[in-house]
């Protein structure tokens, strides 16, 4: 009997929550948000072979040495320059039966456009031609994505308040929050050629009539959806 009552006991509070639950009532809204920002870590993928000119083998030691006097000519650190992690030991490819060449990859980082474009002079004057834009990031890409996160959900969170203003009713507290479909960054800034012509724009340097070269902005976009109880 006492088995029975507890079990009558926990239906009743079932239905009451359930009740409790139906009476409730929200509002689902999707807020979304975007921000562009141009890059300023450019990542430039350099692979020296040996080679020769005539009966002289030209090393991959020699030619790293003179890569760094060039990129030391423009102005960019060698610092910055560093070996690929997928090749720090030479690769040996074999160009014919006689003779077995070396080679061996590095990353190179610089800040804009512009050095790109020395960069590649430099390259096209040493004879390297193994070289292209791995991939375009910027340094505080971590802050943007939740800079461009926080202005979804606000977006959210004023348009509940607008549609529900409509009609005389109230936001109450978050129920539920979801993140949906989103783009960081990454679809535009990996790039599979040489040539910045796909990749970079012209625009003119603020305050002047300067024209400047610019990579094309990374495209930062957030949406989140948000289920709002109506007070």
């Amino acid at each position: 009997m006492k088995m029975f009552k507890s079990f009558t006991i926990l239906l009743l509070l079932m239905a009451a929550v359930s009740v409790f639950g139906q009476d409730t009532s929200y509002i689902e809204v999707t807020g979304t948000a975007e921000k562009e920002v141009i890059p300023d870590e450019i990542y430039i993928a350099i692979t020296i072979r040996e080679r020769f000119e005539g009966k002289v083998k030209i090393s991959i030691e020699k030619q790293e040495l003179d890569l760094k006097d060039a990129l030391k000519s423009i102005g960019v650190s060698i610092e910055n320059l560093f070996l690929s992690d997928a090749n720090a030991d030479y690769i040996r490819v074999k160009r014919s039966k006689k003779n077995v060449i070396s080679s061996t990859e590095y990353i190179l980082k610089v800040g804009d456009a512009l050095t790109v474009g020395k960069v590649f002079e430099k390259l096209d004057a040493l004879n390297i031609y193994g070289s292209y834009i791995a991939k375009v990031n910027h340094s505080k890409i971590l802050e943007y994505k939740k800079e461009v996160r926080i202005m979804a959900i606000k977006a959210a969170k004023e348009k509940a308040d607008y549609l529900l203003e409509a009609i005389g009713e109230e936001t109450g507290k978050a129920l539920k929050v979801n993140e949906l479909n989103q783009n960081m960054g990454y679809a535009n800034t990996s790039l599979n050629s040489r040539s910045m012509g796909h990749s970079t724009h012209k625009e003119k340097k603020e305050g002047s009539d300067e024209v400047v070269i610019q990579f094309k902005k990374i495209k930062l976009r957030a949406s989140i959806y948000v289920k709002f109880e109506i007070k």
